[in-house]
């Protein structure tokens, strides 16, 4: 098994950290909302979720920050698109195989 490095090194600890993310009940929720709806303001996710606009904005903010989102503004509110990347697609494929 020689020419494998399993050393935690800075690629491993993000790859760690966003599965750490992602795997947070109310981020999944999240994420599967937005897999449905591509586009959102945050208001929205709020009420399509049953949770707090403050509880939404906090877990919206850690997951734009580690690449999950991009956000624009549409006057007083903040809407999150998914961005197209190879962890959220990897993502959305393991939300919808586990719904099989």
């Amino acid at each position: 098994m020689a020419g494998k490095n399993y050393t935690l090194d800075k690629l491993l600890r993000k790859k760690a950290r966003m599965l750490a993310l992602a795997g947070d009940p109310t981020r999944l929720r999240i994420l599967c909302f937005m897999f449905d709806h591509k586009e959102a303001c945050v208001s929205e996710i709020s009420k399509g979720l049953n949770m707090s606009i403050a509880s939404i904005s906090h877990h919206l903010q850690i997951m734009k920050e580690e690449g999950f989102f991009k956000t624009n503004r549409m006057g007083t509110k903040i809407c999150y698109t998914l961005e197209d990347t190879e962890f959220v697609n990897l993502m959305k494929n393991c939300v919808e195989l586990s719904s099989v």
